[in-house]
């Protein structure tokens, strides 16, 4: 394993970023910086990730000198350093537009009622645990619950939003967009009967003010409602939910996870924005003719990964090909395998 440091250069563009760090750090020096905070924002969370980027270089290459220098070369230590190199290297493949910021998961059960409303729950606490594990912060924005009755006394969800916060988080997870397929013998069948269910992902970026459409405040229609958990429990007896409705496209966000009306209809805005960066990005690269008409549907033949539990385990990903008998650990987050495969097979969005 030869390394040399033109790897370093050229492979992390290690120097330019260090450049960069430095001008961010002379600028944030100046006292006039926070006199348009929103322009300061951004600047500062770049800093945050440049800085965040170069400490995993240099971890990189400390664990590179240290394995080459160590005289007891085990097996462990080469398999943790070369974890550590392709942590980096998906990093590489990250050089989207909006790779390295944030993300908003949205979830959606596809038709089967309490079957695919529990698969969409199943969905939301898979990709939780994923965060957790990369240490990214989530936030239900939104949640409309189905039936309960489920396996453990799991809620179904109707539909889902997570706000999700961290470094390439949108990177990581854009390609998790699609419909995702469960077989298993149904825990809702008193004859113990096999069951397919069907659930939709829509992965969208945070997109920053200065970028985002604008729009015209007559196109928004607004509403407020009282937020509630499941069964009517956890009511929020003040109005402070937000649905936000962009009424030339019909697009609506909600947000119901703050207790302040204001802070709601903030997050709401920045979810309408991302929706709208979607569809305008769609009409731009003519994937679709028309949004309605050529929606896809949480059903047959439209899958990107099925999860199958019976009469076999395999999670499998149509796209890649990647596959994994180990099912229970893909379920508890376990994703990197399957995101790795879809950061290098596709050209970044």
């Amino acid at each position: 394993m030869k390394k040399d440091s033109s790897f370093w250069r050229t492979g992390f563009d290690f120097e330019k970023k260090k450049k960069r760090i430095r001008e961010l750090e002379e600028k944030m020096a100046k006292s006039d910086f926070w006199k348009e905070k929103e322009k300061a924002i951004e600047l500062s969370k770049e800093l945050a990730n440049l800085k965040e980027e170069i400490s995993g270089i240099e971890e990189l290459k400390n664990s590179f000198k240290e394995v080459k220098n160590s005289p007891e070369k085990t097996e462990e230590k080469f398999e943790s350093l070369e974890r550590k190199i392709k942590e980096e290297e998906r990093k590489i493949f990250l050089s989207g537009k909006y790779d390295k910021g944030n993300a908003i998961l949205s979830i959606f059960a596809g038709a089967g009622g309490r079957e695919a409303e529990d698969w969409a729950t199943m969905l939301l606490r898979m990709y939780e645990m994923f965060c957790e594990k990369r240490r990214f912060k989530t936030k239900i924005l939104s949640q409309s619950f189905g039936e309960g009755g489920g396996p453990k006394g799991r809620i179904g969800t109707k539909e889902v939003s997570l706000e999700i916060l961290g470094h390439s988080a949108f990177g990581f997870l854009k390609r998790e967009s699609g419909v995702h397929r469960l077989v298993r013998i149904s825990p809702f069948s008193a004859k113990g009967l096999r069951h397919t269910s069907f659930a939709r992902l829509e992965v969208l970026p945070e997109i920053p003010k200065e970028e985002a459409i604008k729009i015209k405040p007559e196109d928004l229609k607004l509403e407020v409602f009282r937020a509630s958990g499941p069964g009517g429990q956890h009511v929020n007896k003040r109005e402070t939910a937000v649905r936000i409705t962009h009424l030339p496209t019909r697009l609506k966000a909600v947000c119901q996870s703050e207790r302040s009306q204001a802070l709601n209809r903030e997050k709401a805005e920045k979810f309408l924005l991302a929706k709208l960066y979607q569809l305008e990005k769609e009409k731009r690269d003519k994937r679709l003719k028309k949004i309605k008409g050529e929606h896809i549907s949480a059903g047959w033949g439209n899958q990107i990964r099925s999860y199958v539990l019976h009469p076999y385990k395999l999670v499998k990903d149509l796209r890649t090909g990647v596959e994994t008998s180990s099912v229970e650990q893909v379920l508890d987050g376990e994703l990197d395998k399957f995101i790795e495969a879809e950061i290098k097979t596709y050209d970044s969005i």
